[in-house]
């Protein structure tokens, strides 16, 4: 049964829906290397060229509210945007195309950028006053090229970066079979799987290959990135109070119904430290906040009740029987954030152009439904429990 009541929020329907529209895989282990599927234009989605050139555009015009920077390199040298906007003391971080060929969370980002930055509405004001949000908008820029999932990156530049990993085996999630993306001529890294909970971790050669239920290593310059733009964001506030990570995923059904999902949420990727299979976690069950990670999930989902089209009700809960602590959202979790995943069903290259504005509609507004909450405090308000309320995915019509 789907649940239907809504909490109000701070006008986040309304301020959803004055923004712009500009002109994927999901968290299951990536086994061998990926095929693709039915291929269409991409065109329409946003280039690391034309990714430079809006935030030059968008800082500009916000008159100081919106800050770009270059936080770090990808391994073929090409610039991880960071940027800032608002001054508050709550802290969000948001990052988009960890999986180079998931890019509709990436313009859903420059649409709130664009409208926070320019906008004089007492909505805007709120956020900017009681929010510091950071966005990796193209985290993986040299998989957006390639569009496709994996960085660009072999392990003979791991071991020539990390001498110590010379006689290991190569980590479990580095492709390098033939495929349609040529991976066995530039093979790559699932950066999602490079994560770890420690964030001084060293690579240690008796950690791999690893596993998708064990920590990752901070091998590749992407992930090393967002781990530095972490760190320095728990410095400097003391904790990074939200995470959400942008992605894409096959094509569920909402269960019990012949109904397409258009995008899966979930505030859950290893097992709770504080639970019974959790122990393994037990260093970090004091920073654990899973309680706020469902509570964030439930006011984007509520958000995208309230919108009344099935585009945007179509909304199920992600598998909850993950457990993956080398992804940016578990190693974050157990750090302390609140985190929640957003799945919009099909890659982009399964829907090119043809339902690129509801998508990425659907993420703009789940993403201003947290935002919303968490400036003006109703997130604590919510009911955690109302999580479990919201329907699974199933993998065929009607849950059969």
């Amino acid at each position: 049964m789907r649940m239907k009541k809504v909490v109000k929020v701070l006008s986040s329907t309304a301020l959803a829906a004055s923004l712009l529209t500009i002109p994927t895989m999901g968290l299951a282990d990536p086994g061998p290397s990926p095929q693709q599927g039915e291929n269409l234009s991409i065109e329409g989605f946003i280039s690391y060229e034309e990714l430079g050139k809006k935030l030059g555009q968008i800082q500009k015009s916000s008159q100081g509210k919106v800050s770009v920077e270059t936080a770090g390199y990808t391994n073929q040298g090409r610039g991880i945007y960071k940027v800032s906007v608002g001054h508050g003391k709550k802290v969000m971080l948001i990052q988009s195309e960890i999986h180079g060929n998931e890019k509709t969370g990436t313009v859903a980002l420059l649409n709130i950028l664009q409208t926070l930055g320019s906008s004089n509405s007492k909505e805007a004001k709120k956020i900017l006053d009681e929010l510091t949000i950071v966005i990796i908008p193209m985290m993986n820029a040299d998989g957006s090229e390639l569009s496709r999932r994996a960085n660009d990156m072999n392990w003979e530049e791991v071991v020539a970066k990390f001498p110590q990993l010379a006689n290991a085996k190569p980590a479990w999630n580095y492709y390098s079979s033939p495929g349609s993306w040529d991976y066995d001529k530039k093979p790559g890294f699932d950066v999602n799987r490079d994560f770890n909970p420690d964030l001084n971790y060293v690579p240690k050669a008796d950690d791999f290959p690893g596993a998708s239920n064990k920590y990752g290593w901070y091998i590749t310059p992407e992930a090393q990135t967002v781990r530095d733009v972490y760190k320095d964001l728990k410095t400097q506030f003391g904790n990074v109070d939200v995470f959400v990570d942008l992605h894409h995923q096959g094509f569920p059904y909402v269960e019990g119904t012949d109904d397409r999902v258009t995008m899966s949420l979930s505030g859950k990727f290893v097992t709770n430290p504080n639970s019974p299979g959790g122990e393994k976690y037990a260093a970090y069950a004091d920073k654990f906040k899973y309680d706020f990670s469902r509570q964030l999930n439930v006011a984007a989902y509520n958000a995208l009740q309230a919108k009344g089209d099935s585009v945007f009700t179509n909304i199920s809960l992600y598998d909850q029987n993950i457990d993956l602590p080398g992804t940016a959202l578990g190693a974050f979790a157990l750090n302390g954030s609140g985190t929640v995943l957003f799945e919009v069903s099909g890659q982009t290259q399964n829907f090119g152009q043809k339902k690129r504005g509801q998508l990425v509609k659907t993420v703009e507004t789940g993403l201003m439904g947290i935002i919303n909450s968490v400036a003006d405090g109703s997130v604590s308000e919510l009911n955690p429990k109302d999580y479990e309320k919201i329907p699974l995915s199933a993998r065929t019509p009607g849950g059969l």
